[in-house]
């Protein structure tokens, strides 16, 4: 691992160039965090997100080789040209396979271990779509160029939400919720508190997915059909599984306590209580992955970009927690 020799590698994507996320990098890199910084993605529209925020970032070529110390203000690069010079504000599909060949340059070097793990900003999924490649999302590419089947989880420094299902029509959720998936779901939930953050005996809340768990199956039989037997399974294999608990009261204060992490079954069910708590403070993680991967949470905030105004937190956050788990990961000898 990298880090064993110098300070955790963390490849930067700075997402869609007509977005906020060419000035988040621009903004962490000049932060004192302890990492090697490498960004993947354009010099000149890094130096111009950099001097739209104020900022002097000193750029160089990065030549692979461990970092024992970096100033705040240091950035390395390796050059992935755009196809077109960004508008701040304004999509380009030129540009959306610049985006994609970011993304699998930045993947294919945490798969062959140059980085130690990637910390991506947001992209604009309409454009990529628009320019004709199918594109959901970060999670699902990154689960496609691994190979791996893969979780959504985002956290906080006082929460942690899984998703049994991500970017998908609330009319198709009920047929998605399965045995399997909320099977092999929770495993890779399970195994990454394990070996990710060190928890010896992860407890998770899993959510029922209708109003109050569909009380006795009068609102639904998904949690007696479906989510209770596939919940018994695996306790008889010795997890920790609370629920099906339902989702208006799971994240009272009363029962906080009780659970190391939550598995909604779907996107909105439990994120926007995370949000609404932490917002600044949320990283999304892919767990499952062979590599270390965190994200913002939030969007490319077209409106904002280009002021210089962006706030970095979720941005210093993500990469804070991908160092720190590429920290955990080298001490544990895995």
């Amino acid at each position: 691992m990298t880090a064993a020799a110098g300070l955790p590698r963390l490849a930067l994507t700075a997402g869609e160039p007509a977005g906020i996320g060419p000035e988040l990098v621009a903004r962490l890199a000049a932060t004192p965090l302890a990492a090697d910084l490498v960004v993947i993605g354009d010099r000149e529209l890094i130096e111009r997100a950099a001097g739209r925020c104020g900022l002097d970032i000193a750029i160089s070529d990065d030549d692979g080789k461990p970092l024992a110390r970096r100033e705040a203000g240091r950035l390395r690069l390796r050059h992935i040209p755009l196809r077109a010079t960004e508008t701040p504000g304004t999509l380009d599909m030129r540009n959306a396979f610049h985006v994609l060949n970011v993304l699998a340059t930045a993947t294919d070097g945490c798969l062959d271990g140059t980085f130690d793990a990637m910390v991506t900003a947001p992209v604009q999924k309409s454009v990529i779509n628009d320019a004709g490649e199918p594109f959901t999302g970060h999670t699902e590419f990154l689960a496609t160029r691994a190979g791996r089947d893969v979780v959504m989880m985002l956290a906080s420094d006082t929460l942690r939400v899984a998703l049994a299902t991500t970017h998908l029509p609330l009319s198709r959720v009920s047929a998605a919720i399965t045995p399997e998936r909320i099977t092999q779901t929770l495993r890779i939930v399970h195994d990454d508190l394990v070996r990710r953050f060190g928890l010896a005996q992860p407890r998770i809340a899993v959510l029922g997915l209708n109003p109050h768990a569909g009380e006795g199956g009068h609102l639904g039989r998904e949690e007696i059909d479906v989510i209770v037997p596939a919940l018994d399974a695996l306790r008889d294999q010795g997890m920790h599984l609370l629920g099906p608990l339902p989702a208006d009261t799971a994240f009272i204060p009363a029962q906080r306590d009780s659970y190391d992490a939550v598995l909604a079954m779907y996107h909105d069910q439990a994120l926007p209580v995370l949000k609404s708590e932490a917002f600044e403070r949320t990283v999304n993680i892919t767990l499952g992955l062979p590599f270390i991967r965190t994200s913002v949470d939030h969007g490319t905030a077209l409106d904002l970009a280009g002021s210089g105004r962006a706030d970095a937190s979720s941005m210093l956050a993500a990469a804070s927690l991908a160092a720190d788990l590429a920290r955990h990961r080298h001490a544990a000898g895995k």
